[in-house]
């Protein structure tokens, strides 16, 4: 009878003893691929959009710049002189830390502005853009949001009824400069061409960097 008992006993640790190492090699199964998820790097801001040559930019254009500290009451609507603005008067406050808007949920342009003022980069698109193009600015901007270094990005439909872009252009980049404002016309997403704005036009050269 003591034989068998721990015969069983033995037997009984036996099968715990597989099952255990079962579940940790099951475990392991199904963290790894979540781990590996983790550990890969984000796409390249390059691989967003149509390649730069594709893009069809203008030169970019260099703005006399005005506006800074100067808010306006909300509901006010400010005449920019430039499309889209890179500087000038705005709201008091800034949108808040979101990187993509749709047309039925985009901030007033002179709420922007304000951002533009704290440094962000705004990439403005028209009415038309394809929805392909869309997507590929909501992907960009998720990825640029994810990075430091970019997190001042914001993506909004374009008010029209602020003026409208030149023929053939879509998209617009601005930036609000320390001394001067900067912008980019194209007529499509380009993650490689923002990607360069980017780097030629930094969030510390604003007027307010330091704002959020």
């Amino acid at each position: 009878m003591p034989d068998a008992i721990d015969r069983e006993a033995r037997a009984t640790r036996w099968v715990a003893g597989l099952m255990a190492l079962l579940g940790v090699g099951l475990a392991g199964w199904v963290a790894a691929p979540i781990a590996r998820q983790r550990l890969a790097p984000p796409p390249p801001i390059a691989s967003f959009g149509v390649p730069e040559a594709a893009a069809g930019c203008d030169p970019e254009l260099t703005d006399p710049v005005s506006g800074k500290g100067v808010h306006v009451g909300r509901g006010a609507r400010v005449a920019y002189l430039t499309v889209p603005p890179s500087s000038g008067p705005h709201y008091e406050l800034p949108a808040p830390l979101r990187r993509f808007y749709l047309a039925g949920d985009r901030p007033p342009v002179e709420v922007l502005v304000h951002n533009l003022e704290h440094g962000y980069t705004v990439v403005w698109y028209s009415a038309d853009l394809p929805a392909p193009q869309v997507e590929a600015l909501r992907g960009l901007a998720a990825r640029l949001g994810a990075d430091e270094r970019t997190a001042k990005f914001v993506a909004a439909p374009w008010d029209a009824s602020y003026g409208r872009f030149p023929p053939g252009r879509r998209v617009g980049i601005s930036r609000w400069g320390a001394t001067a404002g900067y912008r980019l016309l194209c007529g499509s997403v380009s993650g490689a061409v923002i990607e360069r704005f980017l780097a030629a036009h930094p969030a510390t050269d604003s007027p307010e960097p330091e704002g959020a």
